[in-house]
């Protein structure tokens, strides 16, 4: 049976992924790297073909406005990197966790993230949830609980995809509005015998 604080933080997971998977419905590759400001950062193709996230250390202040493929990156980045350290023997850097190279397949990793963190948390004890031992080798979080770790997910995944929803929203309005704009600009059209 599923100790009472995992089932409250498996259910909140999955509103937060309930969330992702309505913003996911309708996107598609040119939504995903869309780059709704000058000095956006991204995802891109480097000289070995791998897909890339833009990233600073440090981080400018104020950061940069984001794509949605840098978005679901840095949620495959935090995700892999929560992971490794608290389930497995640890996470590759930064650098090495690198973004699917479109849409579908991003999806696909971040379902697979979702699938292993929630089937890491669901056989877990009150004893596991109040205990560091696991997020020890965490770039953030050292010292806090595993079950404070598993809320903060949620809350980042939230987070996350809520940008993901505010930048497909200004990509589908700037599209309305170019074509919109396109409608309006269009001469009329005459046909045979209009003078």
């Amino acid at each position: 049976m599923t100790v009472p604080r995992v089932d409250l933080l498996i259910r909140q997971l999955d509103i937060a992924w309930a969330l992702f998977e309505y913003h996911l419905k309708d996107l598609d590759d040119q939504a995903c790297l869309w780059e709704p400001a000058a000095g956006c950062w991204t995802v891109r193709p480097d000289g070995r073909g791998r897909w890339v996230a833009d990233w600073e250390v440090p981080e400018p202040d104020p950061a940069p406005v984001v794509s949605i493929g840098w978005l679901t990156w840095h949620i495959g980045f935090w995700w892999t990197t929560t992971l490794g350290h608290c389930f497995g023997s640890g996470a590759p850097a930064r650098e090495e966790i690198t973004w699917p190279g479109g849409t579908a397949a991003a999806a696909g990793w971040l379902r697979g993230l979702r699938d292993d963190w929630r089937a890491a948390l669901l056989p877990l004890t009150d004893a596991d949830l109040d205990s560091a031992d696991r997020t020890a080798g965490l770039p953030w979080g050292r010292e806090q609980r595993l079950v404070d770790i598993a809320g903060w997910v949620t809350v980042e995944l939230t987070k996350n995809v809520s940008e993901i929803g505010l930048v497909r929203h200004l990509h589908a309005a700037r599209e309305a509005s170019l074509r919109d704009a396109n409608v309006i600009a269009a001469p009329p059209s005459r046909g045979r015998g209009q003078g």
